[in-house]
């Protein structure tokens, strides 16, 4: 099927000089590729948002450790005819902890938001997304319209140059803050939109990609 790709480039208000603020001055880092072997784990610690009801959410760690992806079962916003204004917009905030190996800490990367939209000609669709480590600078938010007249799945990917790059602090369990929205207005369309981040099958997920870099505290 084809796919509409849209890309966007998440801005950050940081400096290369200050990418790992907080980090201990004596810490020497070094860039990891491939990923470190050792055990990892993540935890979703708590979810809020008209997308995202309990349980209808949940994070897993890819089997390389390049990557987590999060999974949802009930994100749709939609506009149309006998649609409450309040369906048009719909929001999700994923708290998570990720258990990294030791001696290692990470950063976001790239990330592939993936979904499904069913867009009548002349509707208007928006996707935007930011992720930050509590206690750090929240990031500014990427924003990526879906184009209509649609009727499959779309892909938007964030890239972020390793200079934007924001870091956990070595030695420190921050939890990182996923805010995502999904937007729906029906503009000169007549009947109904929707867009969604479903993933009720397990097929369709967002994925978080890792840059990973190793901490010698001395």
């Amino acid at each position: 099927m084809k796919r509409l790709l849209t890309r966007g480039l998440v801005v950050l208000a940081l400096l290369a000089s200050t990418v790992l603020a907080g980090t201990p001055a004596s810490a020497i880092i070094v860039i990891v590729d491939p990923p470190p072997t050792g055990e990892m784990s993540i935890e979703l610690v708590a979810m809020a948002g008209s997308g995202c009801a309990p349980g209808t959410a949940d994070v897993a760690i890819s089997p390389d450790n390049s990557a987590f992806t999060a999974i949802y079962s009930a994100y749709l916003a939609q506009a149309g005819p006998s649609v409450p204004v309040t369906e048009n917009r719909k929001n999700c905030q994923l708290n998570v902890l990720v258990h990294a190996p030791a001696g290692f800490t990470f950063a976001i990367a790239k990330v592939d938001y993936r979904g499904y939209g069913y867009l009548q000609r002349g509707a208007v669709a928006q996707q935007r997304a930011n992720y930050y480590f509590q206690g750090m600078t929240v990031g500014s938010y990427a924003n990526h319209a879906i184009a209509a007249p649609l009727d499959d799945n779309w892909i938007a990917t964030d890239s972020v140059p390793i200079a934007s790059q924001v870091f956990r602090p070595c030695g420190e369990q921050r939890n990182l803050n996923i805010n995502t929205e999904l937007r729906v207005t029906k503009g000169t369309s007549t009947d109904v939109s929707y867009l969604t981040m479903d993933s009720t099958d397990g097929s369709i997920e967002t994925i978080y990609h890792f840059t990973w870099m190793r901490c010698n505290i001395k």
